[in-house]
């Protein structure tokens, strides 16, 4: 398996154990798609994505339906995609994603979490240069489809990591593959189970038992911050580890 999937599949174990935060991520984001293209699903490429993913996640349907209806109405807040970057402890790097209303109150909450934890935030740039901006779809291809020419067909559309699986296929591409690979899903008639962007560490570095504790103190103290949607580190998980 490549280093991608594996880095992805570590997180979303953990992520598993969240879902009240996974479903505050995609209501904001759905808010900010529904803002920026309006409710119709079938003309918003962007919010017909992200309701696959709440299916995805087994987000009820009534939630769904909420947070569109929150971004429609006059007095909705005005979510803004904001990323923070900073160093954690023992020289571990962070890009920590948000999604806010309030840019001061974001950064402020977010400085206090860096310095409580022993870590400092940077500026813009600072760390971004350690992580690769990757996009990831799973699907399921239409029955009969051999995987070898899929994956071929694939390539040319900017796919480096082709993960066939029980369930569907996972894909990575660069992030810059997004719309493309989207609209070629979409043509194709195949099923798009998910789709998202992720930063992947360039390099990861391990840490020891009291090490970990300390950059997992910071990671939690981040999650639970209501304008966190991801939070990005080069610490290597522990199901990385052969």
């Amino acid at each position: 398996m490549g280093r991608a999937f594996e880095y992805r599949k570590a997180r979303k174990m953990k992520r598993w154990g969240h879902m009240a935060r996974v479903f505050t991520k995609l209501g904001k984001e759905i808010e900010i798609a529904v803002k920026a293209a309006g409710p119709d699903p079938s003309a918003n490429t962007r919010l017909r994505l992200l309701i696959q993913n709440a299916k995805a996640e087994n987000m009820p349907k009534e939630n769904v339906e909420r947070a569109i209806k929150r971004a429609t109405e006059k007095d909705a807040a005005d979510y803004k995609e904001v990323i923070y970057e900073g160093y954690g402890a023992h020289g571990i790097a962070f890009l920590v994603e948000t999604a806010t209303d309030n840019t001061n109150r974001t950064v402020a909450n977010v400085r206090m979490h860096f310095n409580k934890c022993g870590g400092t935030l940077g500026n813009s740039g600072s760390v971004a240069f350690m992580f690769e901006h990757k996009c990831v779809f799973k699907f399921r291809a239409a029955e009969g489809v051999d995987p070898e020419e899929l994956e071929l067909e694939m390539i040319d559309l900017g796919v480096d990591e082709f993960y066939p699986e029980e369930d569907g296929i996972t894909v990575y591409a660069s992030y810059e593959s997004f719309g493309g690979i989207q609209k070629w899903l979409d043509d194709q008639g195949y099923e798009i189970v998910s789709g998202e962007g992720v930063y992947i560490p360039t390099d990861t570095k391990e840490l020891d038992a009291e090490g970990r504790e300390a950059i997992e103190k910071l990671v939690e103290r981040l999650e639970e911050d209501d304008d966190v949607t991801n939070v990005y580190h080069t610490m290597k998980e522990a199901d990385e580890e052969e």
